[in-house]
């Protein structure tokens, strides 16, 4: 008996396309996180691994939406194949099902390495991109925090049930800033916010 098709999806920005990463895919359910490939919280992702069963054959567009690092990758793809669940990588063509021959292994192993490498020279030419325009008196450093008085106001909109997506894009912060003063507001996490924080 076959099992479902599940896709995961996961965009870094509210503007990406989702749609397009399993573009032409049949799929029985989807799961859709919406986060930097450095965030640890996917909450799809592991609703996703809590719905797989045995049967079952988790899609991805590529690795690197499913994965954070190297480490991570191969924890992921160990343990679905482990509960007899097949992972296909789209862009890679590659597919696991758990009596994978050492070349597989190998080509993920190697395939997740290069991904992780080229993630680490984007963010050395972004650094050294940065350093320039310091250089150069045209870098802006990074947006500062509200005043007491808008985070008061973004604290009184959440509670009258402005989503928080609306409530990040009208204060120019990321939605875990917006939890960051609301958690702040309900005396959860009384460390006061950095003084700057990134879009």
């Amino acid at each position: 008996m076959f099992g479902q098709r599940i896709g995961y999806l996961r965009v870094s920005t509210l503007d990406q396309n989702e749609k397009r990463q399993l573009e032409g895919q049949v799929l029985d359910r989807v799961f859709t996180d919406k986060a930097s490939g450095r965030d640890t919280a996917r909450p799809q992702l592991a609703e996703l691994l809590r719905f797989a069963r045995d049967g079952d054959t988790g899609i991805v567009h590529s690795m690197d939406r499913l994965a954070r690092n190297l480490d991570d990758l191969r924890a992921l793809v160990q343990g679905l194949t482990s509960r007899g669940i097949r992972v296909e990588l789209i862009k890679e063509q590659l597919i696991f099902t758990g009596e994978d021959s050492p070349m597989a292994n190998l080509m993920l192993s190697v395939m997740g390495a290069f991904a992780e490498f080229e993630r680490s020279l984007i963010m050395e030419r972004q650094r050294e991109g940065i350093a320039l325009a310091r250089q150069r008196g045209v870098y802006k450093g990074r947006k500062k925090s509200l005043t007491p008085e808008r985070a008061a106001e973004l604290v009184q909109r959440a509670g009258s049930g402005i989503p928080k997506v609306v409530l990040a894009r009208d204060y120019g912060i990321s939605r875990e800033t917006v939890y960051q003063y609301l958690r702040l507001a309900n005396g959860v996490n009384p460390q006061p916010l950095p003084p700057t924080q990134i879009l």
